[in-house]
């Protein structure tokens, strides 16, 4: 089953004339996001480049660019894996996408007027919207990958429209290793499915022009969040854990 069909790694920017790295790097990332690669898990080379269609010397050129953005880890002698982020790394990844956010959110909120505000989130709006409508129980119902992949969306979404294109590349990452936190959790990967009103609140916050207040009702869900995922408080919302990808499943062979 080719990668791609399911979640998509965020990206800042689409480039236009890709090269064959470009592309199996596009299809690395999406593999680790997706789950197919999962967290801790061997890349053998020469079953992958088999699988991608691709020279292993491109294969490898990939690896390497994954290796430098912390998605794969190079080993002596024990080749490439996908990098892991456990339990005790939370509370500093969380910590750093509060830096992120929070700025990316006195930003917007400090935009002139409400419809200035609004434009830029443009993108954002409809993710919400269609948290809100799975809360609400209208329509079809979202998978709880559907729900995880839209809530990470929109963080991402929200710090882009900030415009400053060093926040969008430090989130980027971030939103990848908050992915592979969730894949490895030793209690699975549980999204939490009632979220679509904490967005509606900041993001209403961030509409009036109050920054101060988004930023610390961001701070309360990310406090919330870690007390969930570290077990120090046992869960208190609506919860579902999402199906991992089939074993075995293959890359499918990259478009040139």
């Amino acid at each position: 089953m080719p990668i791609g069909q399911h979640s998509t790694a965020p990206n800042m920017a689409r480039v236009q004339r890709s090269s064959t790295v470009d592309l199996i790097t596009a299809q690395l990332r999406n593999a680790i996001y997706d789950g197919l690669l999962l967290p801790g898990s061997q890349l053998h080379e020469a079953i992958v480049a088999q699988q991608l269609g691709v020279s292993r010397g491109s294969l490898r050129e990939s690896a390497q660019r994954l290796v430098q953005d912390g998605l794969l880890v190079a080993r002596p002698g024990q080749g490439l894996r996908v990098a892991t982020v456990g339990v005790e790394d939370l509370e500093s990844l969380y910590a750093a996408r509060l830096v992120i956010e929070e700025a990316a959110l006195r930003t917007l909120a400090g935009l002139p007027g409400r419809e200035a505000r609004r434009g830029r989130l443009a993108t954002v709006i409809p993710l919400l919207e269609r948290l809100e409508e799975w809360d609400a129980g209208k329509g079809v119902p979202g998978s709880p990958r559907a729900i995880g992949d839209t809530d990470l969306e929109l963080h991402f979404e929200t710090v882009k429209a900030a415009g400053n294109l060093r926040l969008a590349h430090f989130m980027t990452s971030l939103v990848m290793e908050t992915r592979i936190a969730s894949l490895g959790h030793p209690r699975g990967y549980i999204v939490r499915t009632d979220v679509g009103e904490v967005h509606r609140q900041r993001l209403e916050l961030v509409l009036s022009g109050r920054g101060d207040a988004a930023v610390e009702q961001l701070g309360e869900h990310f406090r919330d969040t870690l007390d969930r995922l570290t077990g120090r408080v046992p869960a208190t919302v609506a919860t579902a854990a999402v199906e991992q990808p089939e074993k075995d499943q293959q890359l499918g062979p990259i478009a040139t």
